[in-house]
């Protein structure tokens, strides 16, 4: 279900957010 893709993705980019904090500030610039 979408619902299931979004929440997926979402964990995909929190782990990737916790690994990588720098390039999450600069997306968020």
């Amino acid at each position: 279900t979408k619902n299931n893709v979004l929440t997926q993705a979402a964990q995909a980019m929190l782990a990737q957010a916790n690994m990588q904090p720098q390039s999450v500030l600069q997306l968020l610039r």
